[in-house]
């Protein structure tokens, strides 16, 4: 079968396009024929060695897939060929056909796309986990969403409304702060004189949680736009710069630092991610959240589509097809 191959932690350029071995239906894993193909930055990050995890060379990255299963395990009980799925793993997805292990496989209803189901794992359910487990945004709060027009921050905006709060969206133009607006963000501001406007916008009391997948400069600016007793939740670092936090701001505007380790969070929880993603397809039956989906690319294109990842030029999720 043909796959996206990383021979070697090396720039986007370097991936290959070629034969990989076909996945094997042993123990517990569902081999899927992929019909969609998530692409997120930690595949680009992963690629270049410069992810939390470095798996064995050669490898094929990505970590969501949706389509049939066209083989089960003999472990395998919840799901059977010709059932369609999403699966969620750490690599392996930038192929026709992708193994994964069961407890990460999710049964899809009959008329949910593809395309909209791989944007339901790992954009919705990092914001669902960051905004639900670690952020325990209530209704009546204010949430300000950094990178609001990319596919976590569409995520975590229409999230946010779905519990009840105040979102404030936060992009670098004009079509990007209309997307968030679209998504249902009640504010849509720019990163210019951010702190001045934040403190306009709460009436000076500050934001009560505050989503971050930025990081750099924009984090030193939210981090003193905190409401007392907030949650600033670290999503990530797209800006390409790790800020250095002055822990004495927390401890004099009374506010928590929170981790968002996605990944991490579904291999220690299996079974609150699985709720949570039930939750989240529940949702998006019922209309709360919609996925944006900016467009499809040939899979031999995903070395392309990457480069336009992690250089923050997409507005929602970006699907690669075999």
């Amino acid at each position: 079968m043909k796959a996206i191959i990383a021979r070697d932690f090396a720039p986007l350029d370097q991936l290959v396009y070629g034969d990989w071995p076909e996945p094997e239906a042993k123990g517990n894993t569902v081999v899927i024929e992929a019909e969609a193909i998530g692409v997120n930055y930690p595949d680009g990050l992963l690629v270049q060695g410069l992810y939390q995890m470095k798996p064995p060379l050669p490898f094929v990255p990505g970590m969501e897939v949706a389509g049939r299963v066209i083989a089960v395990g003999p472990g395998v009980k919840s799901v059977k060929i010709g059932d369609r799925v999403a699966a969620l793993s750490t690599h392996g997805s930038y192929a026709e056909r992708v193994g994964a292990a069961e407890p990460f496989v999710m049964p899809l209803p009959a008329d949910m796309p593809a395309t909209e189901a791989c944007a339901l794992l790992a954009g919705y359910g990092t914001s669902h986990y960051a905004l639900k487990q670690r952020g325990v945004l209530r209704e009546g709060e204010t949430l300000c969403v950094l990178g609001a027009a990319g596919a976590t921050g569409i995520a975590a905006i229409q999230i946010g409304k779905s519990l009840g709060a105040r979102v404030i969206g936060v992009a670098s133009s004009e079509e990007k702060r209309r997307i968030a607006a679209e998504a249902g963000a009640d504010i849509a501001l720019g990163y210019d004189n951010l702190k001045e406007a934040l403190k306009e916008v709460t009436g000076g009391k500050g934001v009560d949680v505050g989503f971050d997948p930025v990081g750099g400069e924009t984090f030193d600016v939210l981090a003193r736009s905190m409401a007392w007793s907030g949650r600033l939740l670290v999503i990530g670092f797209a800006s390409g710069t790790i800020p250095q936090f002055p822990v004495n701001l927390a401890l004099v505007k009374g506010f928590s630092v929170v981790g968002v380790f996605w990944g991490a969070f579904t291999a220690k929880e299996p079974r609150v991610y699985a709720d949570n993603m039930k939750e989240l397809v529940g949702w998006y039956l019922s209309g709360k959240v919609r996925p944006v989906i900016e467009g499809t690319y040939p899979l031999a294109d995903a070395a392309a589509v990457l480069k336009r990842v992690l250089g923050r030029g997409s507005s929602g999720k970006l699907i690669l097809k075999p």
